[in-house]
């Protein structure tokens, strides 16, 4: 393996803590074992970047993977060295029941097919998880003659070593590293930590698998992945960390997730950090009590079983798969479409939902994206994961990010979660300053995420829930800034989202030249110091950059009544012309530009689904529009849902069919004022 720079600063700071992950995959592929095991044994054996330290260390890992890991065909081997010597080591999952006949514990060891294994009370008070669902763990098995004579279960286990870290300073350690990287490395870091290469992944596939982790660092965390099969889904939730439990298909009973009301035991959800539910669509739950109580967790994290109510902060995971892709998803249904019927349908069970993952963003897995480079030793990093859900980052937010009017309480709360738990994961220290940039990172992807579960609900019909226009401002003067979920729309798609300010979406109906067609376009302005227009667009089309300059002297001469105080001339204009049909002139494109250029200034933005058409004259005066029938049928085709045109074409719209007419909001302005007051948000 080559070092890169990020494996050079990481071995400076991370001394101790390091694998070479392909390491860890030549190992899991021999021995019967998940990936944090073996990770645990190099980390013990060879957190080093010394060749001659790791060949040493890799044979020692060898020979002990070798002699405590049991094989399919060697169970009585095991057995009978512990008969023989008394004792046997190996490397299995610990599961322990309370037994009443016998009046006390028994364990179960399923590589030996041992389910009558006797165990200390001691082991068992020191390690509750043992009793829900077991964990792995270094044992040493005992043979004793006189009890098997007497009761006939002649192994115990005489010692037991959860295969975990329980160092007390993991997190100082962690922030303390932390400080040396930028956070472009620090991604990429965490990436690698569960064994995938950062420089193969897209920028969004990498937010994905940051999102994947936020259940480990944040209580209470509900969050849904659906996508394609092979992403990897529950990988991290099976290899990476003890804390996590997988549930794979099966039935989910209220005893086995919460509280069993016959002994008394408490379930997964009070056990584990994480509980995830793999291949959800196969997952049915033994009562319609079971769903309600589920509901009832994911809101509080509280649940009452008798007369007790029970407090608990694992975060519930569930991973399933598309048959079909994303977009035939959201044509024949909803993107909830995969989970079972108790759960597809229920809005109230969606609400509680902190963030719907876009797994089609990740890709199929291969070698090529598996790294061979230094990450994490998995243990020491779901400790910090573990350590870090004690913590919260919501105070990074205060005072510097608001959120839009459209979330309600449950939305905040479910973005706030998210927000908080990707900064988590980026600054695992406390007191470390959060930038700018990575706050409005987080929070962009924390209103994404929240918005794809709302814009499920709309669609099963639930009207409560029709406003998913999601937005934030940094600072207390920032600029509105709105969040969409990629795959609702198409880059040239006209979305129900208001644009950008200074964007703005127009028709052309078209000249008097033979190849000046009516067509869709989008103008987009930046506004920056200096003065005057500058189209980018090169050649410039004649007749836009005409119908911008009558734009530009409306604006100087109209500028109080348009924008106020602020003064046009101290600003440049960029302005672009995208241009998404045949047509490519531009001409008649006055009103627009004006509303662009002005939204820009007044870092507003023009409502979501409106196309405003019209030319200006110098005077000030709106051009009449000859064609206004073709322009409403050419808007209704592009997904508009308002049309903003002059008040002159009214009459011609009396020959607008009753089907379109029904299709489109039609309005009417008088002047530039007037058009720039309909267009703009308030």
């Amino acid at each position: 393996m080559e070092m890169d720079t990020l494996d050079r600063k990481s071995a400076e700071v991370f001394e101790g803590y390091l694998v070479r992950k392909d390491l860890v995959r030549t190992f899991a592929r021999q021995f019967p074992v998940p990936t944090y095991v073996v990770e645990f044994m190099l980390g013990r054996y060879c957190a080093s970047t010394d060749p001659i330290e790791i060949e040493e260390g890799l044979e020692i890992v060898q020979r002990q993977l070798s002699d405590r890991t049991v094989r399919a065909g060697e169970e009585e081997l095991f057995k009978a060295r512990a008969y023989k010597t008394g004792s046997a080591k190996l490397i299995d999952i610990v599961s322990v029941r309370f037994v009443e006949k016998e009046g006390g514990y028994l364990a179960s060891l399923p590589s030996l097919n041992l389910s009558r294994v006797r165990i200390p009370d001691k082991i068992v008070d020191d390690n509750e998880r043992l009793l829900t669902g077991g964990f792995y763990a270094e044992v040493t098995l005992t043979y004793d003659s006189v009890i098997a004579e007497e009761k006939g279960n002649a192994f115990g286990i005489a010692e037991l070593r959860p295969i975990q870290m329980s160092k007390r300073n993991v997190l100082d350690v962690m922030a303390e590293a932390r400080a040396q990287f930028n956070s472009e490395e620090w991604r990429d870091f965490l990436v690698r930590s569960i064994g995938l290469e950062s420089n193969e992944l897209s920028p969004r596939a990498k937010d994905a698998i940051l999102l994947r982790m936020v259940p480990f660092v944040e209580r209470n965390y509900n969050m849904v992945e659906l996508g394609p099969r092979g992403t990897g889904k529950s990988h991290l939730f099976q290899q990476i960390s003890p804390y996590a439990h997988l549930i794979s298909g099966g039935k989910a009973t209220i005893a086995k997730m919460f509280v069993n009301n016959a002994s008394g035991q408490r379930g997964l959800v009070c056990q584990y950090d994480v509980v995830c539910f793999d291949e959800v669509s196969g997952i049915s739950f033994d009562t319609k009590e079971g769903i309600n109580i589920m509901k009832g967790y994911m809101e509080s994290g509280e649940f009452s079983r008798g007369k007790e109510s029970i407090r608990a902060d694992g975060s519930l995971v569930f991973v399933g798969n598309f048959d079909v892709d994303v977009e035939h998803q959201q044509r024949v249904g909803h993107l909830f479409g995969p989970l079972p019927a108790e759960m597809r349908d229920d809005t109230a069970w969606m609400d509680r939902i902190h963030c719907y993952l876009p797994g089609w963003d990740v890709p199929k897995m291969n070698k090529t994206l598996t790294t061979d480079h230094f990450g994490l030793v998995s243990d020491f990093f779901s400790e910090c994961m573990s350590r870090l859900r004690f913590q919260s980052r919501v105070s990074a937010m205060q005072n510097r990010v608001h959120l839009g009017g459209a979330l309600s309480g449950r939305d905040t709360n479910a973005v706030n979660k998210t927000v908080s738990g990707l900064l988590k994961l980026m600054y695992p220290g406390q007191d470390m300053v959060v930038s700018d940039e990575d706050l409005e990172w987080a929070t962009r992807l924390g209103l994404e995420v929240r918005r794809r579960v709302k814009e499920q609900q709309k669609r099963v019909g639930a009207a409560e829930f029709r406003n998913t226009h999601f937005s934030y401002f940094i600072g207390d003067d920032g600029v509105e800034k709105f969040v969409a979920t990629p795959e609702l729309r198409a880059d040239n798609e006209i979305g129900d989202d208001p644009l950008e300010p200074g964007q703005i979406w127009t028709v052309s109906e078209g000249g008097a030249d033979i190849d000046d067609n009516a067509g869709l376009y989008r103008i987009e302005v930046n506004e920056g110091p200096g003065s005057g227009v500058r189209i980018l667009n090169n050649p410039a089309p004649a007749a836009f950059k005409e119908s911008l300059r009558y734009a530009e002297q409306n604006l100087y001469s109209r500028a109080t009544q348009l924008i106020g105080d602020r003064d046009p001339r101290a600003h440049e204009f960029s302005v672009q012309l995208r241009a998404y049909d045949a047509a490519k002139r531009g001409s008649k494109l006055g009103m627009a530009a004006l509303i662009a250029m002005c939204s820009s200034l007044l870092k507003k933005s023009v409502k979501g689904g409106v196309i405003v058409v019209g030319e200006i004259n110098l005077g000030g005066s709106i051009e009449p529009i000859s064609s206004a029938v073709n322009i409403a049928e050419l808007a209704v085709e592009k997904g508009a849902s308002v049309l903003l045109m002059p008040v002159t074409a009214r009459r011609q719209l009396y020959d607008l069919s009753d089907d379109m007419a029904t299709k489109i909001d039609i309005q009417f302005y008088q002047d530039a004022r007037d058009a720039l007051l309909k267009a703009i948000v308030e």
